[in-house]
């Protein structure tokens, strides 16, 4: 039997994603970049983004875990790891093993990786992780010196660099640019710049938005796929990824009839309705229903009919004859934006792309 297309697909362009990576270069010059391609690239596909971008002169390659450094290693890209969490006790040694580097966030995590690294006969480059406001992860601000006076006794471990997050640098413009300083004060209360090799704060809204002041890593993320998180930027930025299906059925439904579960939509008049294959089941969230989410087909928008199903959705092609069984349809990507789309879902961007599930064959072009 020929092979079936795909019933839905991502198309990942790479010359966009390469484009966005040069706006963050950019935009500060001296600052060096680590990619972040935690949660599979943001859904667009670990291994063959983290690759794509190991080609490009960056710094390091950002991931959530050791699962997905794992998976970058057995890929065979040597780029150095960063470790963006906390990490399990069980998994340092294979840490230590392939030098990932971890942020370190408590004493006991960096004896830890000392006593492992000793034992291998090797050191340990770590990122010390300061709390700034994020809440989440790394050092409160209290007792730093001694702290770092404490880690730097450690013989296994070597502080190359030191970090922190923001967590409101596209809501809260006041508080983001205190963090700076906060920051700024923490590495001079430390030894001054010098004392750290990397210095970084900066996501993408914390790149685009502010003055670095001290740093010179960034670790741009969403930006790389395409969305700003600051509106005002978005001009700058290409569409990476674009969600395709296709419409599989049309059928013209009389008036009163309901389409799809909890008939919360019923036709008004005769109407030409068509399936697409592509659902919630696909990643496409079914909370945008009954919020004005619309898809493009053959150069015009159409509005989704009722409540997204795990598997196909309905538009209503009533004005547009032209439209046939195997056209493709845009669920988001250049003409439908996947800030719009997570605005009608009361969702982020972030969510979408991660949303997007394996049975959605990515398409690399």
């Amino acid at each position: 039997m020929p092979p079936s297309p795909p019933r839905a697909w991502a198309e990942i362009n790479l010359s966009a994603l390469r484009h966005n990576l040069r706006i963050a270069a950019e935009t500060w010059p001296d600052m060096a970049l680590m990619a972040v391609v935690k949660a599979g690239a943001y859904g667009h596909g670990l291994e063959d983004v983290a690759r794509f971008l190991s080609e490009e002169n960056i710094a390091f390659l950002g991931v959530a875990n050791v699962g997905e450094a794992r998976r970058i290693a057995q890929a065979g890209i040597t780029t150095p790891i960063y470790l963006l969490g906390a990490t399990w006790s069980e998994e340092r040694e294979e840490i230590v093993r392939h030098h990932w580097v971890p942020c370190i966030s408590s004493l006991e995590e960096a004896r830890h990786f000392d006593q492992i690294a000793t034992a291998q006969n090797t050191v340990l480059a770590v990122h010390l992780a300061v709390d700034t406001g994020m809440g989440r992860g790394g050092f409160v601000t209290e007792n730093l010196t001694s702290t770092l006076r404490a880690l730097r006794e450690l013989d296994g471990i070597r502080i190359e660099g030191i970090g922190s997050h923001l967590p409101s640098a596209d809501e809260d413009e006041d508080f983001t640019r205190a963090q700076f300083q906060q920051f700024t004060h923490i590495i001079n209360l430390l030894g001054g710049p010098h004392s750290f090799r990397w210095r970084h704060l900066a996501n993408s809204a914390g790149l685009l938005g502010y003055d670095p002041h001290t740093c010179n890593l960034a670790r741009p993320g969403l930006m790389l796929y395409g969305i700003s998180p600051l509106p005002q930027h978005q001009e700058k930025l290409q569409t990476v990824m674009t969600l395709k299906s296709r419409v599989t059925l049309i059928r013209t439904l009389p008036a009163g009839h309901g389409v799809s579960y909890g008939r919360s939509f019923v036709t008004t008049r005769p109407t030409r309705v068509a399936t697409i294959g592509i659902g919630y089941g696909d990643g496409y969230p079914r909370h945008a229903s009954g919020h004005g989410p619309r898809v493009f087909v053959r150069e015009h928008f159409f509005p989704i009919l009722g409540r997204v199903t795990m598997d196909q959705m309905m538009i209503d092609v009533t004005d547009a004859p032209e439209i046939q069984e195997g056209d493709e349809v845009e669920l988001f990507g250049p003409h439908v934006s996947v800030t719009e789309l997570a605005a009608q879902s009361q969702t982020i961007p972030w969510h979408i792309y991660t949303g997007i599930t394996p049975r959605v064959q990515r398409i690399y072009f």
